[in-house]
């Protein structure tokens, strides 16, 4: 089967909170390994830490303990530039908070991550941004800009932009959050498809427990632990 995509031990994380003499701790001793092919789904109740475990699992905020393995590799030790180079190359982020640049049109959110992609990559960036756009609905969209796209258009937008350079894990927070039923089933059905048919992994951060059985594996966030479902 190769090397686990994703392996983490023991992650603990805090944070100090002002008027607050002991931090508080949001995380702790959560484990989990997720293969190649795999997808897994995390649910909670709000505030349960579940986008701070996203952070961690993405290199976008260091455990206080324990360790970060991707496909092999410790990164809890790496150089901030190194987990930065890593983080670019192997994960697709989907935010709960889309971060759309405005005045900008679906085409070029799309392919802004391919501007630090280099070579053929880069040259074919909108090529690529294209092809991303029709997978997800949005082929007639490419000129939009933010504001004139609807809720479920700029999250269909925040997709695309993720998969853009065919990233091995996906990491997505409420994904189908501002979707009407049908698009959120056909962005769901493309998330699944892409990580079970093509060897990467998805990790979903949802609310909805319908969306969530679809996972291969499902696990609940509860007082900073993680446990399966």
């Amino acid at each position: 089967m190769g090397t686990d995509v994703l392996e983490i031990a023991g992650i603990t994380k805090r944070f100090k909170l002002r008027g607050r003499a002991e931090p508080l701790t949001v995380l702790s001793e959560v484990s989990l390994t997720v293969r190649p092919g795999a997808t897994a789904a995390i649910v909670g109740l709000s505030g349960a830490g579940k986008s701070t475990l996203l952070n961690v699992l993405g290199l976008l905020e260091r455990p206080d303990d324990g360790t970060v393995r991707m496909y092999g590799r410790e990164t809890t030790t790496m150089r901030e530039q190194d987990r930065a180079r890593l983080r670019g190359e192997t994960i697709g982020f989907v935010f709960q908070q889309l971060n759309l640049l405005q005045r900008r049109t679906a085409r070029q959110q799309v392919a802004a991550p391919l501007l630090y992609a280099g070579g053929r990559a880069l040259r074919r960036r909108h090529e690529l941004a294209d092809a991303a756009l029709e997978r997800v609905g949005l082929g007639e969209r490419l000129h939009a800009t933010q504001a004139s796209l609807s809720g479920g258009e700029q999250q269909r937008v925040a997709i695309a932009r993720a998969l853009i350079r065919d990233p091995r894990l996906i990491l997505a927070d409420e994904p189908t959050g501002a979707l009407d039923p049908q698009t959120a089933g056909q962005v769901m059905d493309l998330l699944f498809t892409r990580a079970r048919e093509e060897d990467r992994a998805l990790i979903l951060v949802t609310h909805d427990h319908a969306l969530a059985r679809r996972a291969d594996d499902v696990y609940v966030l509860d007082e900073g632990r993680l446990a399966p479902a």
